[in-house]
């Protein structure tokens, strides 16, 4: 991990902000998928953002055929986790899931600009959002990983398969478990969602070693 000198501010500052747009619209798909938009500020500069999806199993289209229709990563999910036929969670899944909601969450991107990467923030961010959208939800998934290959830090397949390691393993100290394929299951009711507490603080220590990294440099 990155010295936390090296951070561009103070990660205890960091603030998230929850924007869902209803655009109005009477139609089967609107009343099953809900986009919402997850701004990660300091100040007031943007340092990242994370897309989640909330998608209703018990109304409008058959949420299967939703994802489908959305992109190519929520038909993943779709595909490991829901009924084609119904739309509802396979048998399977549903064997993982304590019946407490009747939604699933989606965490779709999770993106951090460069300064903010390699310090842990982005499980501690993403389990903040999960915390206030899960309600209803019987199960939150996503499909950890990167798509870009052509970037300057992903040059060749095996440094892109060591990102792809590292994100997921980030998500399994949450308590997403692997499914299928490369698709990751978390129950709202997870034992690892309650230790919220151990996140913030470990967010509270890089801000306190920030800081003190701060006043320790030489006046100039």
């Amino acid at each position: 991990m990155k010295a936390p000198s090296l951070l561009p501010g103070d990660p205890s500052e960091l603030r998230l902000r929850l924007c869902y747009t209803d655009k109005l619209t009477d139609t089967p798909q609107a009343d099953t998928m809900e986009r919402w938009d997850v701004a990660v500020l300091h100040e007031e500069t943007t340092a990242g953002s994370i897309t989640f999806y909330r998608v209703n199993l018990d109304r409008g289209l058959n949420a299967f055929r939703a994802m489908e229709q959305e992109s190519d990563e929520l038909d993943e999910i779709a595909q490991a986790l829901l009924d084609p036929d119904t739309g509802n969670f396979t048998e399977v899944a549903s064997g993982q899931l304590p019946y407490v909601g009747s939604s699933l969450l989606v965490m779709d991107k999770v993106t951090l600009d460069e300064p903010w990467c390699g310090y842990g923030l982005g499980a501690i961010l993403a389990i903040e959002a999960i915390h206030r959208l899960m309600a209803g939800c019987r199960g939150i998934a996503c499909s950890p990983g990167v798509t870009d290959l052509s970037s300057d830090r992903l040059r060749d397949q095996t440094e892109w398969d060591r990102v792809n390691d590292k994100i997921a393993r980030g998500w399994e100290r949450i308590g997403f478990r692997l499914h299928q394929g490369n698709v990751y299951l978390l129950s709202p009711v997870s034992t690892q969602l309650e230790e919220r507490g151990a996140m913030r603080q470990r967010l509270a220590e890089l801000g306190t070693s920030w800081r003190t990294a701060q006043d320790e440099k030489p006046a100039p």
